[in-house]
């Protein structure tokens, strides 16, 4: 049997039509078949690739620190430098930016995935408030664990039920719904730009009023930035939009620069409550891996050295406008390069993504918005690459 055929076999599959496309290769903001053709991809792995695939520098900090050790002791026991550098790194970049209580976010606790860090900011809620109810917005995507999909939509969680308990929908933008955060609540969780129900904004001036409503409930506000962070929009952090850092703000995805690594990060008067009642009150293997975290500073290095983030606004608008003239696409939404196109329906948006694929192009659409396509490629993406993208835009007609 080939390799297809092995995977279709033997890889667990979560849909009846799964691409099985094989690139042994990818390189840039390409990955590329057994022809060596390429693919440009639009969507940098979900997000994750933000300084394109196999960048030299990313690359080269995994090949040392494999050189040195890739494991030594569960999480937070010996003095690993990677994970050291990398939590210091990251704080660096929250230091200007205070959270809404006045406090400086400088405690990073390493997690294997961004669920993972979900999981564990809601055990850090309901631990440092001594409440148990956690709102959540609707269409949000937070994760497959038992506890992240609690926060999710009925849609891919009602074949799971009972979840946990306790758990409230609020609605983006909805201002009445803020009144529904109450001294019971220990967390509200709110995506800045909700990523899965197809990029949609949150007004800054909703923002401002969930924070002031958290503060006067004592409810810890949870920004989770695990796709919007780390330059995508245009921002190092969507926070910034908004003049504030949340109590506690998430990262993944692109955090590990290709690999498996995520983050949740409070202050160290809230990160602190894990010691007590009961000790090693959230523990990991394999979080913060070295070799993790190492792959991960260098990609954020690169990010901070290499990337000038007003390119990243200035190229996603060239996207946009692309998008834009293209006849069957009704509205553009997004900022930088997080980017939601959408169509007039499932069928009409699956036929151009089924085009791209033949073309050279790899996109997608959101779990919670089937009608829109997924456009978030490396922040790296070249001009001339982005001059390919449009003369293959504007070729496939269906």
């Amino acid at each position: 049997m080939n390799l297809r055929q092995l995977f279709l076999n033997n890889i667990a599959q979560t849909s009846d039509f799964p691409l099985a496309l094989e690139f042994p290769r990818a390189e840039g903001s390409f990955l590329f078949d057994k022809d060596n053709k390429p693919y440009l991809d639009l969507i940098s792995g979900i997000s994750v690739s933000n300084v394109g695939h196999r960048h030299p520098r990313v690359t080269q900090a995994i090949k040392d620190q494999v050189d040195n050790y890739m494991h030594q002791l569960v999480y937070g026991e010996f003095v690993q430098a990677p994970q050291v550098l990398l939590a210091k790194t990251l704080v660096e970049t929250l230091s200007t930016h205070k959270t809404h209580r006045n406090q400086v976010i400088d405690n990073v606790y390493f997690t294997n995935s961004g669920a993972e860090a979900v999981e564990g900011t809601m055990k850090l809620a309901k631990r440092f408030t001594g409440r148990a109810e956690i709102l959540s917005f609707r269409n949000a995507y937070h994760g497959s664990t038992q506890g992240a999909l609690s926060l999710s939509e009925s849609h891919y969680n009602r074949s799971f039920r009972p979840l946990l308990p306790e758990i409230g929908k609020l609605e983006r933008n909805n201002y009445d719904d803020i009144q529904r955060i109450s001294t019971k609540t220990a967390a509200v969780i709110i995506e800045p730009i909700g990523a899965e129900s197809g990029v949609r904004l949150t007004e800054a001036a909703f923002m401002k009023q969930l924070s002031e409503r958290c503060k006067e409930t004592g409810t810890l506000l949870i920004f989770d930035e695990i796709q919007t962070g780390l330059g995508r929009i245009g921002y190092l952090w969507c926070l910034e939009k908004f003049g504030f850092a949340p109590d506690i703000v998430l990262s993944a995805k692109a955090l590990g620069g290709g690999l498996p690594l995520g983050a949740f990060m409070a202050p160290k008067e809230i990160m602190s409550v894990f010691k007590e009642n009961p000790v090693l009150g959230h523990i990991t293997t394999y979080g913060g891996n070295p070799v993790s975290c190492a792959c991960g500073l260098a990609s954020l290095q690169v990010l901070l050295e290499e990337i000038n983030l007003d390119e990243v606004v200035r190229k996603g608008q060239r996207i946009k406008q692309i998008f834009e003239k293209h006849a069957a696409v009704k509205e553009v939404r997004g900022e930088g390069l997080l980017l939601a196109a959408e169509f007039d329906g499932f069928v009409t948006l699956k036929a151009y993504i089924d085009k791209y694929i033949e073309s050279g192009i790899i996109t997608d659409w959101f779990l919670y918005c089937d009608n829109s396509m997924r456009i978030s490629p490396p922040l790296n993406i070249s001009d001339s690459e982005i001059d390919d993208l449009e003369k293959v835009v504007k070729s496939c007609f269906v």
